[in-house]
């Protein structure tokens, strides 16, 4: 069954409550936009299973609109790579590669190694 969701109830709530978790996301680290999501949580009024579905890409509606403070390249795909494409894909990636992350070969960082576990509360 399809959503009827194309973006979070609350968007302007939704996007600060992304912004905030992202901003916990120390150098060096990188967390997904699925993981994001799940940290910021299911908005009210969305059931789980859709949500699941949809979290991770609000997240990256709400990246788009980034505010300046918000350490946006530290946010990758599943995949472990960056999901911009042209130069924002290579700032994203320089951004990232002076931090310490390394990318390997095929454009991707280990998640093991370098994706980012908050802490538990």
């Amino acid at each position: 069954m399809a959503s009827r969701f194309i973006s979070p109830p609350n968007v302007k709530e939704y996007q600060l409550n992304v912004w905030e978790v992202v901003k916990q996301i120390p150098p060096g680290k990188v967390a997904t936009y699925g993981q994001i999501a799940m940290l910021v949580g299911v908005p009210g009024g969305v059931m789980p299973d859709n949500y699941r579905a949809l979290g991770a890409r609000w997240v990256g509606q709400a990246m788009v609109g980034c505010p300046v403070g918000v350490p946006w390249q530290r946010v990758i795909n599943a995949q472990g790579k960056i999901s911009l494409s042209g130069s924002s894909a290579e700032t994203q990636r320089q951004l990232l590669e002076e931090e310490g992350v390394i990318f390997d070969a095929h454009g991707r960082v280990d998640l093991k190694k370098y994706q980012w576990q908050k802490p538990a509360a």
